[in-house]
């Protein structure tokens, strides 16, 4: 057996999985509905919305499969989302990659698997849309096209899901997709026993820098803001706009030093971007640390109220 190669954009591919929010959610018909199709349309037993994780492919839609989830070093949709083409395997016991795949000797005995890669709308392959048949077979030009139609579907599903999430303005998360991922990220870092810490950041005088000098040079200053966040955190950290001039950031593996050194990093960004650039204005900002404890914080909500509360104690001191 093979496993697939890591892809090279591997931490912005996860990050992007992240940002969908779906990992680990409930059923939805949208996404059941297009596997049901493709099973009728193939005459396959199985077909799957598979989503590739760090250490595993979970199935957002399912047909024909019981379990949730199976490890990502015997997946073949690990294989699937290293290009953009539909990967197609006639005969998994005639292909050296996966004769010996657990998944192939035993349940659910796959022969035949064909898969079009699932993007993202940064363009990351986040997971497929798979068939999968006990007998060996194969898939014409035509049955390809309609199979690539169908991921096209499930592509606009999950960008619609992505979108309800996301702040316009920034293409940041917004505060409905941060407090959703943000709890699911705290509960995987329980799980793997890992330090999660939060940081709650506000633009000080903000209102000023709209009524002078007008709401689009204020939206230019929240969208530039925002992208210095990026470039200042690493990109699996959790960034959002919860309105206004607020934001967070939640950084997995990471204690309180890490974080307040990150925001010093952030603040020597903020002042080189905005202060050489003649405006007519500063920007500066006061920011809450809090690291995340179990005994303390029932959750994401706990949490940020902690945050607030520093941040709202660091603006006055700087007043």
């Amino acid at each position: 057996m093979k496993a697939a190669n890591i892809p090279k954009d591997e931490p912005q591919r996860i990050a992007a999985l992240n940002r969908l929010g779906v990992l680990d959610t409930p059923p939805e018909q949208r996404f059941d509905r297009i596997t049901r199709m493709a099973k009728r349309i193939f005459g396959v037993p199985v077909a799957l919305v598979s989503l590739v994780d760090s250490e595993r492919q979970w199935f957002k839609s399912k047909v024909g499969l019981e379990v949730d989830e199976t490890p990502r070093n015997v997946s073949f949709c690990a294989h699937a989302i290293l290009s953009n083409e539909l990967f197609m395997v006639p005969d998994a016991t005639h292909d050296q990659r996966f004769i010996d795949n657990p998944l192939v000797v035993g349940e659910p005995h796959i022969r035949f698997y064909a898969a079009c890669p699932l993007k993202a709308i940064d363009g990351s392959r986040v997971g497929t849309l798979c068939l999968i048949d006990k007998e060996p077979r194969n898939l014409d030009a035509e049955q390809q096209e309609t199979l690539a139609d169908l991921a096209a579907m499930v592509e606009r599903e999950l960008a619609a899901v992505e979108l309800a999430t996301m702040d316009e303005l920034t293409g940041i998360s917004n505060r409905r997709g941060f407090m959703q991922l943000g709890q699911h990220t705290l509960n995987l870092c329980l799980r793997q026993q890992v330090p999660a810490t939060l940081v709650f950041l506000d633009i000080d005088h903000f209102k000023p820098i709209n009524d002078r000098f007008g709401h689009a040079e204020g939206d230019r200053v929240l969208s530039e803001f925002a992208e210095q966040l990026r470039r200042s955190f690493r990109v699996t950290d959790l960034f959002a706009r919860l309105g206004g001039d607020e934001f967070v950031v939640l950084l997995i593996n990471a204690d309180e030093a890490l974080a307040h050194g990150v925001v010093a990093k952030l603040r020597t960004a903020v002042s080189e971007r905005f202060d050489d650039a003649g405006r007519g204005y500063k920007v500066t900002f006061s920011h809450g640390v809090v690291g995340f404890d179990v005994a303390r914080h029932e959750g994401i909500a706990e949490l940020m109220n902690d945050a607030d509360q520093l941040m709202y104690q660091c603006k006055q001191q700087r007043r």
